[in-house]
């Protein structure tokens, strides 16, 4: 069971490691209620504290500390958020956890929509759950930034694909942060024939109506599993409507980057990919503030390889593969080609992987489970190293979305598997050998097939 505000952990340096125990309660600070991380992290910035601690047996007591500005005080809890993260309350006609198939883990169906977790991680809210008191929290404590999920401004139309009846407050809500100072960013699940066309064009123009303080867009195409059985009747992209809807975003970018001197609207790698279009040039996407929704990760990934081969010693020559979505595999084979033109002791094969799991209109790299890797790279020549991305994996423990481990995909492969962060550097650094995460062979079969266990450390 979890409890707020209980103290799991205290660093050694914590300035409060001589009064606070494991299992202490932090109540207040500065006279002000600690009821979850914002809290905390807001009024813990200050120089001069004064904190009320709770023991387990009910005896409070009064800590007086000084510390630097901005200090960690070095604590931890039990939940990372201090309070139980807030579940979503939409019935999104898109939303992709309902096309997942039954049988995955509970965590798997739990839909956040938390609006600390969209300052603290980065993740995406659509407002719909925030209550009057947490809408003032955000502009008093200046929350910024926060992530929306968007999708239509039109409030009629954001009712229907949300169906929740909260939804049509959304733009209320967004322009009460932007006079409070907050900056957001935002995205845009685009379903063809809903909030796509002239919807798109109502939604772009009341967002950049709110710049600066939206601050980008990224507009994405619809996901759709196989699993939709029952659900509302979406139909994917086609390559002309993705082209259609990169022309007209790219357009009104064009007018944004004139008027304000930024685009602020992207499409997503994805749009252009279906589209059969090239990707714009790295520069295109100014600060690459939407890299999380796939918005000019490509490029990015590119630039910075090339960057990394132009500084590079000679690689150890080591025979390599690289498994990756059937959408990323063509740059990934771009890069591996572009590094053997330099160093022709380079020995390296790219593998995409189709998405038999959750359908073949899913080809993005992230969602590829370990069943689908294990199924397709059985018997193929991969080398002595095995690259994945790090986002097939949850990071916690290290497993596939489908909970096969990397230890049991690796021993099925016989092969050690290596993921690599979604960085340029990063993968040419794996690819020459020159800074690989460790794998430990705890054992060799008698038939010589190999078993391998990834060590973060």
């Amino acid at each position: 069971m979890i409890h707020e505000n209980v103290i799991s952990k205290i660093e050694d340096t914590s300035p409060l490691r001589p009064w606070a125990h494991i299992g202490d309660r932090v109540v207040s600070i500065n006279g002000n209620e600690v009821r979850d991380v914002l809290d905390y992290k807001f009024y813990a910035y200050d120089t001069e504290l004064s904190i009320v601690l709770l023991t387990p047996e009910g005896r409070s007591h009064t800590v007086h500390i000084s510390k630097a500005e901005g200090e960690d005080l070095g604590l931890e809890f039990e939940s990372y958020l201090m309070d139980r993260p807030r579940s979503c309350a939409n019935r999104c006609v898109f939303c992709f956890i309902d096309q997942l198939p039954k049988g995955m883990r509970k965590t798997m169906y739990f839909k956040d929509d938390d609006a600390r977790l969209s300052f603290l991680l980065g993740n995406y809210i659509t407002l719909t759950n925030l209550t009057e008191r947490e809408i003032c929290r955000i502009i008093g404590l200046h929350v910024s930034p926060v992530n929306i999920s968007v999708h239509a401004t039109d409030p009629e139309l954001r009712v229907k694909l949300l169906r929740n009846k909260n939804a049509g407050r959304c733009m209320d809500i967004m322009r009460r942060f932007a006079d409070g100072g907050i900056t957001m960013n935002c995205q845009i699940v685009c379903c063809p024939g809903l909030n796509d066309g002239d919807a798109l064009m109502r939604s772009m123009e009341d967002l950049a109506a709110l710049y600066p303080h939206v601050h980008s867009v990224s507009i994405v195409p619809v996901g759709l599993t196989k699993y939709r059985e029952g659900l509302y009747p979406l139909v994917p992209f086609t390559s002309e409507h993705s082209a259609e809807t990169i022309d007209m975003v790219t357009e009104f970018g064009d007018r944004c980057l004139e008027k304000y001197g930024t685009r602020i609207f992207f499409c997503s790698d994805e749009m252009y990919i279906c589209a059969g279009r090239e990707l714009p040039d790295d520069d295109f996407y100014e600060e690459h503030t939407q890299l999380e929704n796939g918005v000019g990760m490509i490029r990015l990934l590119e630039r910075e390889f090339a960057s990394a081969l132009s500084l590079s010693d000679t690689p150890d020559g080591v025979p390599f593969s690289i498994a990756t979505g059937t959408s990323a595999a063509p740059f990934f084979e771009k890069l591996v080609f572009t590094a053997k033109q330099k160093y022709d002791n380079i020995d390296g094969r790219v593998y995409p992987i189709l998405n038999d799991f959750f359908g073949h209109r899913i080809n993005v790299t992230g969602l590829i489970t370990g069943q689908d890797l294990i199924a397709q790279l059985k018997g193929r020549d991969l080398g002595e190293r095995l690259f994945i991305s790090q986002n097939m994996l949850r990071r916690e423990e290290l497993d596939f979305l489908d909970d096969v481990t990397l230890e049991e995909a690796s021993a099925a492969l016989g092969v050690p598997i290596y993921p690599i962060e979604s960085d340029g550097f990063a993968l040419w650094d794996a690819i020459s050998g020159d800074n690989l995460p460790k794998v430990v062979i705890p054992e060799r079969s008698p038939d010589r097939e190999c078993f391998y266990k990834y060590n973060q450390n």
